[in-house]
């Protein structure tokens, strides 16, 4: 990990997966879904979680937003549904951490494969970008 890393993972209060993310656990993940399936697990996980709170969804734009509350940290999670081909669907996040400091020393960061993890219970994980 080179210094640049270093400090966009740890001191940084944002986090979001793109295709071409330098940490491998943060490119975008493809499942073997439709847009409606992977939308309506994405939400059905943050309306049925303890650690989140589910505050608006847009079928439509294939946006879901969420809050995080545990262990005494808070964020605000936006998570992005994209149908790229049938039965081949894209799901990004966005993670931006509430902190007193401009910082959060990684939580961002690390919540986006606790996440990933958790879809891959409901849905068919096929791969990340490359």
């Amino acid at each position: 990990m080179s210094f640049r890393q270093i400090i966009s993972k740890y001191f940084n209060n944002h986090s979001e997966t793109k295709e071409d993310h330098w940490d491998p656990k943060l490119k975008t993940h493809y499942f073997k879904t439709t847009k409606d399936r992977g939308f309506k697990s994405v939400e059905d996980f943050f309306k049925q979680s303890s650690k989140f709170e589910f505050v608006a969804g847009s079928e439509e734009h294939g946006e879901i937003s969420a809050n995080y509350k545990s262990g005494g940290r808070k964020a605000f999670v936006i998570a992005t549904v994209i149908m790229v081909k049938p039965f081949r669907t894209a799901i990004d996040f966005s993670v931006t951490t509430e902190s007193m400091i401009p910082f959060d020393l990684g939580h961002s960061h690390n919540l986006i494969p606790t996440l990933y993890n958790d879809l891959k219970k409901d849905l068919t994980y096929l791969e990340t970008s490359r």
